[in-house]
């Protein structure tokens, strides 16, 4: 039922995507968070489902850092305003279906591979739990994004 929940919400991503054209797309209309795009936003929940399903509960190695947590916009070329939002969509896409696979390979009590120090691990449920959390708010940022880029 999480990951059905959590695929619900995958989806509306892409719904708060729909329609943006590339000026729109990589615009951060809010004063004081110029990473705040579709773009950034996309480009972070890609980083997350990596992050949380790949390096915290497999323990493989971060492939990137997070791009929300850069110094300005489109400072990172891999994020930045040149490149198309279908292709961070694909991306996105392409996390989700990671984080699928790994999820159907592992009990929901199963433990985290690597935890926060002084913490013990997360589990899949609570990992489950966070992203659906995580991808409900950035996609109603995105959906707010895409209001002021039609404004």
């Amino acid at each position: 039922m999480l990951s059905a929940f959590l695929d619900r919400r995958r989806a509306s991503v892409r719904r708060s995507c729909s329609g943006l054209s590339p000026t729109g797309s990589a615009a951060a209309p809010v004063p004081g968070a110029p990473l705040l795009s579709p773009h950034g936003v996309v480009a972070h929940l890609t980083w997350a489902e990596h992050h949380w399903f790949e390096a915290v509960l497999l323990g493989r190695p971060e492939r990137e850092p997070d791009p929300l947590q850069g110094t300005a916009a489109g400072s990172d070329p891999h994020h930045g305003p040149e490149q198309d939002l279908a292709d961070l969509l694909a991306a996105y896409d392409l996390q989700c279906e990671r984080s699928r696979t790994i999820t159907a390979r592992l009990e929901p009590r199963s433990g985290a591979r690597r935890s926060r120090v002084g913490e013990p691990p997360v589990t899949l449920r609570w990992v489950l739990i966070h992203m659906l959390e995580e991808t409900a708010a950035h996609s109603g940022r995105l959906d707010l994004l895409h209001r002021m880029a039609a404004a």
